[in-house]
């Protein structure tokens, strides 16, 4: 079970920059307010919740044709559609395609050069293409899947509609329109569920399935964890505590970044998940939380001097791994040399753990806020309950904020923009705005 250890942003340990209890017994109306939110389930986009009890039995079936036909499979989807399966990728099977098959490419951008590259490196006659998007319009995706589609057909000619899986929404959509017209395979992403709280569904579950690890027990530890996540009590609510600490922080100490740092490299694709998830959800009508990721040990050496004595406005989250599931003894060599010596006998694990631990207490000397999650363990079950931990704390403090966690109002004008410059129809006058703009940004520059 993973433990949330939050001493370190309390007044009684760091002093004036922390927070005292009755701070947080004082905002007790709030946070039962944002509870009742989730209890009384008021937002159908807490459909993520039910993610937990799905049947699998679909994914685990698709994800065994696609083992046995294909030595390759790429995945094509942006934001939460391809951050999750890297999240899950990343952190379940470390450099997976140097080791193992299917090969597994994920394609989030539409860089050119890259998808050159992944071409290159896959042959398309034995490989699966999975294809994310809840909407069915995203235009990174959709433009990425015209090409792979056009590819596909010219090596495989009409068996080429048997190497694709589209995950979409289940009734509407363009994609649910191709499905239909070309019988494809397909899995649903849940009404009510978005994309960057979509990580337990098929979004993640396929790609799990495919590489080999059991999404059962990815659900297993978020079902664990749920209750814990859910209770109404704020000081045995894990999750309700960390999103009210980050918001009274920011209220009330003006501490607006959230640095997380998991002391694990597997793990660094996870915080970059999560700062979409954080940034998109509570980042509107000018409110919000600024995340950004960053990785221990390496991080110590480029950024700790900024943590301990650059500006007030940072609060540090850690991520602790108890059990590295293997280890390295330092050997006895070079014993002459003082610089070195003291380390012969100890284990990289001791070094990584003695490392996380030294940063927390140098913050809390220098009274910088910071607080850890420690897991177990890094394996599906544990790694399942980080992302329900997550998610159930972002949308906490979306209803603390008294905002929608759910929408992007923002992210949708510059979707808009997009359609017009590249003649969607029905954006004509996005199109005539971006053109006006490209006469006035064309007098400044050097």
């Amino acid at each position: 079970m993973i433990e949330l250890n939050f001493s370190n942003m309390m007044e009684d340990v760091i002093g004036g920059n922390g927070l005292s209890k009755s701070a947080v017994e004082n905002f007790r109306e709030k946070i039962e307010g944002a509870h009742k939110q989730i209890k009384d389930r008021l937002w159908p986009e807490l459909a993520f919740l039910d993610l937990l009890f799905q049947d699998t039995s679909k994914i685990k079936k698709i994800a065994r044709y696609i083992r046995k036909t294909s030595e390759n499979f790429l995945l094509l989807g942006i934001g939460g559609s391809a951050l999750g399966p890297k999240a899950v990728l990343e952190a379940l099977s470390p450099f997976h395609n140097l080791q193992k098959k299917p090969r597994v490419f994920i394609y989030d951008n539409v860089d050119p050069r890259t998808l050159k590259h992944i071409l290159s490196l896959a042959d398309l006659k034995s490989t699966s293409v999975n294809v994310i998007s809840k909407s069915g319009s995203t235009a990174e995706t959709a433009a990425s899947f015209l090409i792979l589609w056009e590819k596909m057909e010219k090596v495989l000619g009409k068996e080429a509609s048997k190497k694709f899986v589209i995950t979409t929404d289940p009734e509407k959509g363009n994609l649910r329109r191709i499905i239909q017209e070309e019988g494809l395979l397909s899995l649903p992403i849940p009404s009510g569920v978005g994309g960057r709280y979509s990580v337990l569904s098929p979004v993640g579950l396929l790609l799990a399935e495919v590489i080999g690890i059991k999404s059962d027990e990815l659900l297993d530890g978020a079902k664990e964890i749920h209750n814990r996540c859910t209770r109404p009590d704020i000081w045995k609510n894990p999750a309700y505590l960390f999103g009210t600490f980050l918001y009274l922080m920011e209220r009330e100490k003006q501490r607006t970044i959230n640095v997380m740092v998991p002391y694990a490299d597997s793990l660094k694709p996870l915080s970059e998940w999560f700062c979409q998830l954080w940034a998109e959800s509570l980042g509107k009508e000018n409110k919000g939380l600024t995340p950004y990721p960053s990785l221990g040990t390496t991080d110590q050496h480029s950024q700790l001097q900024l943590w301990i004595e650059g500006p007030q406005d940072k609060v540090l989250v850690f991520i602790r791994v108890n059990d590295y599931g293997l280890d390295i003894k330092m050997p006895a060599v070079f014993k002459d040399v003082e610089g070195l010596n003291y380390l012969s006998g100890h284990t990289l694990s001791e070094l990584i753990k003695a490392e996380e631990e030294a940063t927390e207490l140098a913050l809390a000397k220098a009274k910088r806020p910071n607080m850890a999650i420690t897991i177990p363990k890094i394996d599906a079950y544990h790694m399942g309950q980080l992302l329900h931990f997550f998610e159930i704390a972002t949308a906490f403090t979306g209803f603390l904020y008294e905002i929608n966690p759910f929408n992007q109002p923002g992210v949708e004008e510059g979707k808009n923009l997009t359609y017009g410059m590249m003649g969607k129809k029905g954006f004509e006058e996005k199109r005539r705005e971006v053109e006006a703009h490209r006469k006035k940004r064309g007098k400044w520059k050097v």
